[in-house]
């Protein structure tokens, strides 16, 4: 399995009367980017918000670390960190 960053854009009614492109970036685990691209768009957020994709990008490194996926036995919540959180680290 490789990491793939999705980046998706969308149009929300919601925010400016629908004018304004909205973006955000999913973490997809595939095989390759093909699959990254099928799993993205059956997402029920993908489909809800009628979104697209602006580009997929493979992640294989980060600050000159490798990425290596290995196959989770429970799904664990990650930590976030919030505003007022963050500005104190």
């Amino acid at each position: 399995m490789k990491l793939f960053m999705v980046h998706v854009g969308f149009y929300d009614e919601e925010v400016g009367e629908g004018i304004y492109e909205s973006h955000i970036n999913f973490f997809v685990a595939a095989g390759n980017a093909k699959s990254a691209k099928r799993k993205t768009m059956q997402m029920s957020q993908f489909r809800n918000k009628k979104m697209h994709i602006d580009g997929i990008k493979e992640v294989a490194h980060v600050d000159g670390y490798e990425i290596n996926l290995i196959k989770a036995l429970k799904e664990k919540k990650s930590k976030i960190y919030s505003y007022n959180e963050s500005k104190k680290l």
